[in-house]
């Protein structure tokens, strides 16, 4: 599963890792993300979504008609 979120477009960042002995490797850190399904009322269908938790919050808030006519504008199909 792809560790980006639909919502927010968080990804995965990336950086070193530094031991006690200072020396560096490479590591990264992965969003929390979910595989998250909603009903649409408008389509009449269940739409399943790749969420961030924060894009979860963003749903509560919002509602997923509106985030989902905001994914569309930017190219996301749901």
């Amino acid at each position: 599963m792809s560790k980006i979120c639909m919502v927010t477009g968080k990804k995965p960042s990336f950086g070193k890792k530094v031991s006690f002995s200072h020396k560096r490797s490479s590591r990264r850190w992965t969003p929390n993300v979910q595989k998250k399904r909603y009903w649409v009322p408008s389509q009449r269908r269940y739409v399943t979504l790749t969420v961030s938790t924060k894009g979860i919050k963003t749903i509560d808030r919002k509602g997923i008609e509106a985030v989902i006519a905001d994914m569309r504008r930017r190219g996301i199909e749901a």
